[in-house]
């Protein structure tokens, strides 16, 4: 049988967040793809593998799960500098996007590449199985598209080819699923509070406590509701309402204002949660406050998002604590803690480290499938007991 190799990936609104195997490698990986032609042109392309490959993803992708088939793309970072580059849209289906896809299989093969210890290689061809966890949004699941989601990847080839990129030119990686989890991204969350990567409970206290998780993405907020140790599905929902149309209305504003042009609304995420020089930029070479704009925008969100959260919490008034997760709870933090503050004083808590916040729904699909091996592996009872 052919060696299947772990992998967690968060295909989130901003970046992919990917572990591999035993904790020993991760990728970022900015959530943009523009069409692109065969043969880039590239400055010095003698010098080509001396660069890093994550600066210049530029691939061809064929899989049967594509609508778009056999297609060009740069993705990443290589991305942010064309005319044409594409984020996921609000209102969009993660499940049904191209996009989602892209990103899923160039972060796999990106993986396939660099491993050369796991998988089969001829020539230029690396036959690559992997056992992914990965996960979406509650409304998602709720709506029954995880399934679909799921048979798009299963028991298909997918390939991969590098064109013109470092180091990686010219191979091929064929991607294959030994098996594929789709979990609710509220669950997942729940799962990274009170399991450590050994699958042990970590947070004694949570586990049987009525828990809220309000999961800020670019696209949707999940509020998930946890009683006795699952997510309650007739309470959990999902709202179409993330952070992408006010990282846009920022970026606009600032082209509007200062005739500074933003390669994409990560560059707006830097700007505001950067440690120095935190909302602001430089114009014409003068550090400049782009305070006003971001202030108004974002706190005009947060006051939406915690409306989200009074109405969840009076229809389930016995919630003990509300956590934020995801990367808009990360750029929202500050704005949602005052407003928590000169309101209700709901008990809330948001994760200090910036790290752990935009990182847990990666290190939480990577505990699952964890579980989930290792049941398969080896059957045990001593464990958290968790959907799978």
């Amino acid at each position: 049988m052919t060696k299947s190799r772990i992998a967690a990936i968060d295909v989130g609104n901003d970046s992919i967040k990917a572990i591999f195997g035993e904790l020993e490698y991760e990728l970022n990986i900015p959530n943009i793809v523009a069409r692109d032609t065969e043969d880039r042109p590239v400055i010095g392309i003698e010098e080509l593998d001396s660069k890093n490959p994550l600066d210049g993803i530029h691939i061809k992708i064929h899989s049967p799960a594509l609508k778009e088939n056999n297609v060009i793309y740069r993705v990443g970072n290589l991305a942010t500098k064309s005319n044409n580059a594409t984020e996921l849209d609000p209102g969009s289906s993660k499940s049904e996007e191209d996009q989602t896809l892209i990103m899923l299989f160039t972060t796999l093969a990106l993986d396939a590449v660099k491993d050369d210890t796991t998988f089969t290689r001829t020539k230029n061809i690396i036959d690559a199985n992997y056992t992914l966890g990965t996960g979406l949004p509650l409304r998602e699941v709720k709506e029954g598209k995880d399934a679909g989601y799921r048979s798009k990847l299963i028991g298909s080839v997918h390939q991969v080819e590098f064109l013109v990129t470092p180091k990686y030119q010219g191979l091929k990686v064929n991607l294959k699923f030994n098996e594929v989890k789709v979990y609710p991204e509220g669950f997942a969350a729940y799962i990274n509070l009170v399991m450590d990567n050994s699958l042990k409970i970590i947070n004694k206290d949570l586990i049987d406590k009525r828990i809220l998780i309000q999961d800020i993405g670019g696209l949707s907020t999940d509020i998930a509701v946890i009683k006795n140790r699952n997510v309650d599905d007739d309470k959990a929902q999902g709202f179409n309402l993330g952070v992408s149309e006010s990282l846009e209305a920022i970026r606009e504003e600032i082209r509007k204002k200062h005739g500074v042009e933003l390669d994409s609304r990560r560059d707006v995420v830097e700007i505001i949660t950067r440690k120095n020089d935190r909302n602001h930029i430089m114009v014409k070479g003068s550090r400049t406050s782009v305070h006003d704009i971001t202030d108004r925008i974002l706190l005009e969100l947060a006051k939406k998002q915690y409306r989200l959260l009074r109405n969840v919490w009076a229809r389930n008034s016995q919630s003990e604590i509300c956590y934020f997760v995801g990367g808009g709870a990360h750029v929202l933090k500050d704005y949602i803690k005052t407003l928590n503050n000169n309101l209700d004083g709901y008990n809330i808590e948001f994760f200090e480290d910036d790290k752990e916040s935009i990182w847990m729904m990666a290190n939480a699909y990577y505990k699952l499938i964890m579980d989930f091996n290792r049941k398969t592996e080896k059957p045990k009872n001593d464990k958290l007991p968790v959907k799978s």
